[in-house]
């Protein structure tokens, strides 16, 4: 192998590599985008227009279908948002987006990490 081989496969393998960190990040952030959208298309914006996963459309796909269609990030981030308590659930299960800690969070202004 010559040097210029070894440079090629070098800078191909740093771009994977990149692709593989940075890809995924952005997936995620734009899902948490598409999320919030969704939540207050909905007016899920408060316990009592608390919404069930079905009415926001954010129902897991299916096997076959993420085997066709690849992952889908919505469901990372209402994870990712639950974690950081902006999205709850109500005792029966519905789901409702807080604006207050969403506000707090910076999510929705471009300021924070995720956007």
């Amino acid at each position: 192998m010559n040097v210029e081989t070894i440079i090629i496969v070098v800078l191909v393998f740093a771009l994977l590599l990149v692709a593989m960190l940075i890809v995924p990040r952005w997936r995620l952030k734009r899902a948490i985008r598409q999320v919030i959208r969704i939540f207050r298309e909905h007016s899920a914006i408060d316990i009592k227009n608390a919404k069930t996963i079905d009415e926001l459309g954010l129902r897991p796909r299916g096997m076959m279908d993420g085997l066709f269609r690849g992952r889908d990030y919505k469901q990372y981030a209402v994870s990712t948002l639950m974690k950081a308590e902006i999205i709850q659930r109500t005792e029966d299960g519905k789901l409702y987006l807080l604006d207050d800690k969403l506000s707090v969070s910076g999510l929705d202004k471009g300021t924070s990490y995720y956007r």
